[in-house]
């Protein structure tokens, strides 16, 4: 028997599914712990859309986690097609701060599903790195960051991100510490 290909969405079920994520994502960013049905509630989705889209808790927070890193990964080509290299970079820097701030209100949610035996694994953070080696690549080409810095001594630089409390007045201090970063790639660049 053939293997059939999964027909696309109609509009009505993909703005269910946005919509599930978006209030999903804000209600377990602030509580791990919320009922799905809440979640469904809020979503203004019945439970058999909910469960439809998202079988069970483990299932939705998986896909949060990787619906918001394909936005943040997806918005570096479109930044690139509308800005010069370093610019879209210093956006594109700015938009993962923010996903790193959701993360972390996320991070209760994403340990309890992926912990345990049996438990599926975190998903990997590929996009977001592949999407990071495209932007440092176009400003080294166009000689606005010195040569050679790779995806990995990017997100080794900002790595702390991850240490801003999401809870508090996050904003200028990622701001800062990443005009810092883009500070340093910029020195020992070529020009154009």
């Amino acid at each position: 028997m053939g293997h059939q290909k999964e027909a696309p969405q109609r509009a009505d079920a993909q703005r269910n599914r946005e919509r599930i994520l978006e209030v999903a994502l804000a209600e377990l960013t602030r509580s791990a712990d919320t009922p799905l049905s809440v979640i469904a509630k809020k979503a203004c989705v019945g439970q058999g859309t909910f469960y439809r889209n998202f079988p069970n808790r483990e299932a939705l927070v998986l896909e949060i986690y990787r619906y918001e890193m394909r936005q943040v990964a997806d918005s570096a080509a479109h930044l690139l097609r509308t800005r010069e290299p370093d610019r879209a970079l210093r956006e594109w820097m700015d938009r993962l701060a923010r996903f790193a701030m959701a993360k972390a209100g996320l991070a209760d949610a994403i340990r309890q599903v992926t912990s345990g035996p049996g438990s599926p694994d975190k998903p990997g953070h590929s996009p977001v790195t592949d999407a990071a080696d495209m932007l440092l690549r176009a400003c080294e080409e166009a000689g606005l960051i010195r040569p050679g810095v790779t995806g990995e001594d990017f997100f080794l630089a900002i790595g702390g991100l991850w240490q801003i409390d999401p809870s508090g007045d996050w904003q200028p201090r990622a701001t800062r510490l990443l005009d810092l970063i883009m500070d340093g790639l910029r020195a020992g660049a070529p020009g154009p």
